[in-house]
């Protein structure tokens, strides 16, 4: 693996090192995208599914490798996440036959992509209080709503959409999960500006949007059950490789506090050791719980890299000093890579779960704590 990508980002792809990811998915998208379909001619996409559905069949430690290594080449940040990682294990899990027929080759060969369409203005981490409606009529489903924090909404083909189609005041009921075509009339995006100055995130607006009857995940109302299913894939190998990523970040960062001279500060100095220390903590944390089916692993992961991460952040201003407010030029491309890390890090203990969902989770599942009042 190590060796094919290597020979990979020497050619015509070596331009991409390090392009994309939180905070830059602007970058070089369609290059990246092309990038995405040489993996999947070369048999580097699903790794994880089974065979019979177009995957390799590795093991979990094969696929740790797998992302290690690519963290390590600094491969550039991969466009087909919510296909690859969440709608497609969700589909081999719930979805029907036809609909792992229809949308698993495309998602392997990095031909469709897609986007998540949970959250909305008022339902942000409460996805049981999701407003967005699907009616049936005749052979389709008409769905009218919102949702935001769509990331890359804007590049993708399809949405797997939480919607309302029981009476409303179920909440947890009622909810069924949707395939939605985005390139379609009644389907607005509209970007969110974020601090870093890009927009990856949108807000989608519906509007007598139609999707076929037949493109229901699971049962009809059976919608919160999938849609914990995707969220439980989205916190699996990947993370470890994430990791690695962090790492690289971490060792940047101290090379920076060298040349600089702010090593000598020893308030910096312990910054950069508990760092080092925490991050220690949460890849064997990663480790001993991967796989895990334990209801409380995926949120103390999220809390812990999340909050990890926006520290870092916070060290990285702490280590450039007054270098960190100056800025050289006007919106994205005017922040340094720290300063992006900093700005864009605000969001990790939000996005993905906010942490205090993810507190509530392990209070009420875990622990057995008294649930709180909505």
């Amino acid at each position: 693996m190590a060796d094919w990508l290597e020979s990979a980002l020497a050619g015509e792809f070596g331009a991409l090192r390090g392009a994309g990811g939180p905070g830059r998915e602007h970058e070089a998208f369609e290059e990246r995208l092309a990038w995405e379909r040489h993996l999947a001619a070369a048999g580097w996409t699903c790794l994880g599914w089974p065979v019979s559905h177009g995957g390799r069949g590795a093991t979990l430690e094969q696929q740790v490798v797998f992302h290690e290594e690519y963290a390590r080449a600094d491969a550039p940040a991969r466009v087909n996440h919510f296909g690859e990682q969440l709608l497609g294990p969700t589909l081999i899990e719930f979805g029907t036959p036809e609909q792992q027929r229809r949308f698993l080759p495309e998602i392997v060969a990095a031909r469709e992509l897609w986007c998540q369409g949970y959250s909305e203005p008022n339902a942000g981490s409460d996805l049981a209080a999701v407003r967005t409606r699907a009616v049936r009529d005749g052979d389709q489903w008409v769905i009218d709503g919102q949702k935001v924090w769509t990331s890359l909404a804007h590049e993708a083909d399809w949405c797997f959409v939480l919607a309302r189609t029981g009476p409303s005041g179920q909440r947890h009921r009622g909810l069924s999960y949707l395939l939605v075509p985005m390139r379609q009339p009644g389907v607005e995006v509209r970007p969110i500006r974020q601090l870093t100055g890009t927009a990856e995130f949108n807000e989608v607006f519906f509007t007598g949007a139609r999707t076929d009857a037949n493109l229901v995940v699971g049962a009809v109302g059976d919608g919160w059950r999938v849609a914990m299913g995707t969220l439980a894939f989205e916190r699996g190998v990947a993370t470890l490789g994430q990791q690695v990523g962090f790492r690289r970040e971490l060792d940047r960062l101290v090379e920076v506090a060298r040349r600089n001279g702010a090593m000598k500060n020893p308030a910096i100095r312990t910054g950069l050791a508990r760092a080092r220390v925490g991050l220690e903590v949460m890849q064997a944390h990663a480790r001993r719980t991967l796989g895990s089916t334990d209801p409380g692993a995926a949120s103390v992961s999220k809390l812990v890299w999340a909050g990890w991460h926006r520290e870092l952040g916070e060290l990285a201003m702490r280590v450039r000093g007054a270098a960190s407010l100056a800025t050289p030029g006007d919106g994205a491309a005017g922040y340094d890579e720290w300063q992006r890390l900093y700005l864009f890090s605000r969001a990790d203990t939000i996005y993905g779960g906010s942490d205090e969902v993810q507190r509530t989770i392990l209070a009420e599942r875990v622990l057995g704590l008294p649930r709180a009042g909505r």
